[in-house]
Formats: structure tokens, C-alpha cells, sequence
């Protein structure tokens, strides 16, 4: 299920819009804080589809009814790029336990392939399983870090967050997991041959903390 949150107008096209924005991207801090924006966002909007349980709360003034989240969610992040992505969607589920996965584009002369070099992991059993990365491209980072994940339990869903998604990487993770829910602050129509998205944005993890060595 594709939930597109800039399908209407809002503040994410707003942020969207500075995110791509050539001049307005050198601010680094202000690139990762729209990224963290766009997290808070998707946070809330993944915590209607969470189950509830009804708890009792005493006020000042007497008790009454609340509800609580049946079980706190799992926040899994690709480093390292996705930490500001992560960092939004912590700082609204706040109690949620995290997960870190290693992953990066090894480029030869086929392309690229995916090397994952960590994985760490809570119990995922029964639990919902947010996985967070800004840019979903072809969707080979994703395929790839879900299997070690749910080496550690199976969780109750599972929700996919990114900024910037190709038609084509949604298409390919649809296939691959077609029970996860996909949400995404834009859609962008195609790739290019380095399997860029288009018109995307560049490099977020380079943008949001300086451009790294080539592998």
C-alpha cells in the first residue's frame, strides 16, 4: 500500500521543494531538519494504523480511560544517510526500539551491487517494523537489509519511509514485499543510469554530512 504525503498540498511539498533546491540544499543543517520533518510527519500518520489497548489514567480530579499503544514499535534505519529520517520518526515515537543496518552502493564495472556490513536488532516478534531510508531508488538497499531484520522475530507489519521514492524502486519493492506499507513525500518518475533518482535531489548522505571517498 503506497501512502504518497504530498499527494496534497501541505508543508511536505514544502519541504520537498528545499530539499531539492540546489542553493537552498548547502545548508546542511537545514537539509537534515526537513528530513527529520518529513519523519515526524510519516510518524504520525503510521500511528493510525498501530493497535490500541485502553488503560486507565488518575487526574488531579478523577481517574478515566486513555489508550496506549498495544506494542511499541521497531525503528530500523540504513546508515547513514537515513539518521535524520530515523531521528524524526524517534523523536514522535519516542518509546520505539531502534535498529542499525551498514549498508552501501559498491560500484565496478557491472554497476553497483549492495555490501551490508552490519545488522543490529531487537526482538521484532509481533511488533510493527518501521524501516527508514530518504531515498528509495531501485530498492536493492531495502531487499536486502529485510531478510537480516527478520532473522530476529516477525513482525505484526511493516512500514517503509522514505523522501523521495522512483516509480520504478516502488514498483520493485511492491513486488518483493507486497505487505509493506510504502510512505513516501514524493514519487519521482525514473532513474538514470547510475540508477540516480530523477529529478530527485543528489546524494543525501552527502548532503546532509559531507561527501565521503569513492569505494
Amino acid at each position: 500500500m503506497i501512502h504518497h504525503l504530498s499527494e496534497a498540498h501541505s508543508l511536505v511539498q514544502i519541504w520537498i521543494n528545499e530539499l531539492r533546491d540546489l542553493a537552498i540544499q548547502q545548508d546542511r543543517m537545514r537539509f537534515r531538519r526537513n528530513i527529520e520533518r518529513i519523519g515526524e510527519v510519516a510518524a504520525y500518520e503510521i500511528s493510525k494504523t498501530f493497535s490500541y489497548e485502553a488503560i486507565k489514567i488518575t487526574t488531579p480530579l478523577e481517574t478515566t480511560t486513555g489508550y496506549n499503544l498495544k506494542n511499541q514499535p521497531v525503528i530500523a534505519t540504513i546508515l547513514r544517510a537515513g539518521l535524520p529520517l530515523f531521528q524524526g520518526l524517534m523523536n514522535y515515537l519516542d518509546k520505539a526500539d531502534s535498529s542499525f543496518v551498514a549498508a552501501y552502493r559498491k560500484h565496478d564495472e557491472q554497476g553497483f551491487h549492495i555490501e551490508q556490513s552490519y545488522v543490529t536488532a531487537p526482538n521484532l516478534e509481533g511488533r510493527p517494523l518501521i524501516i527508514a531510508d530518504p531515498m528509495l531508488a531501485t530498492g536493492a538497499s531495502f531487499i536486502k537489509a529485510i531478510p537480516s531484520l527478520l532473522s530476529n522475530g516477525t513482525p505484526s507489519e511493516l512500514h517503509i519511509v522514505c523522501v523521495i521514492a522512483s516509480q520504478e524502486g516502488i514498483n520493485f519493492v511492491k513486488q518483493a514485499l507486497p505487505e509493506a506499507h510504502i510512505w513516501v513525500g514524493a514519487i519521482d518518475p525514473r532513474l538514470n543510469d547510475k540508477s540516480y533518482i530523477l529529478p530527485g535531489l543528489g546524494d543525501a548522505g552527502d548532503l546532509c554530512f559531507g561527501e565521503k571517498l569513492q569505494n
